[in-house]
């Protein structure tokens, strides 16, 4: 008895000693914003009318969308506007069935990205994907093309008497809290982000790695991050 709750302090002591290995998701590991694909496509041709619910903000759009806090308010009010009237059961099937046509278009993955991945999980690397996309929007997308081995931190979404709404929003500084909430203790090891809203999570890890970034976006993250900064250019 005593020996098999050793092996099992010994397991658990192993586990938590692997390297904990972050990716970012919308940016690193597939190509486009798609939580923001599937709001366009939702408010293009029959769902047109859904604008009118935003037209108090629309002018404001050109000033908010540059930051990481404006983009953030546009994220919860464009879930509100796309998911007006609809119970959550629908919303949960028209985003699943979005997020698997999605992951079968082609080149949609950063292959790269998709093989640095799968190196750290057969290295025995703790992989945890933490985006601030819709988590059963990356499930889906994830699950279509079997792309396993990793734990997932994600937005948290509910429906209400308005539409669906952010119960957790896992953008910005809410990425550092949420893995302190779920028990992933630092030192993380590696982050892989996109842009300066991943600021935070690169910061508390003790290798940044920043894909595909704009000359902007480097020297800003530059700044801030300095010599554990790396630029990675990824297809």
């Amino acid at each position: 008895m005593d020996q098999g709750i050793a092996t099992a302090v010994a397991d658990d002591t192993a586990a938590d000693a692997r390297r904990v290995v972050l990716f970012d998701f919308d940016g690193v590991i597939v190509r486009h914003q798609t939580l923001e694909m599937f709001f366009r496509e939702r408010l293009s041709g029959a769902g047109r009318w859904r604008l009118l619910l935003a037209l108090p903000i629309v002018p404001l759009v050109p000033l908010l969308i540059g930051s990481v806090r404006g983009n953030r308010f546009l994220g919860r009010v464009f879930l509100r506007v796309t998911t007006f009237g609809r119970r959550e059961a629908s919303y949960r099937r028209m985003i699943d069935a979005y997020a698997r046509t999605y992951a079968r278009r082609p080149g949609v993955f950063f292959r790269d990205a998709v093989a640095t991945l799968r190196r750290h999980v057969d290295a025995g690397d703790r992989v945890i994907v933490v985006s601030g996309n819709d988590r059963q929007m990356v499930e889906a997308i994830l699950d279509e093309v079997n792309l396993g081995g990793h734990e997932l931190v994600a937005s948290q979404t509910r429906g209400g008497l308005f539409g669906m709404r952010f119960i957790r929003h896992n953008v910005d500084g809410a990425k550092v809290r949420a893995l302190e909430r779920e028990g992933i203790p630092r030192p993380w090891s590696i982050a892989y982000g996109d842009s300066l809203s991943d600021l935070p999570l690169l910061k508390a890890a003790d290798s940044a790695k920043l894909v595909n970034p704009t000359p902007k976006t480097a020297k800003k993250a530059g700044r801030a991050l300095g010599d554990k900064l790396e630029i990675l250019y990824w297809f």
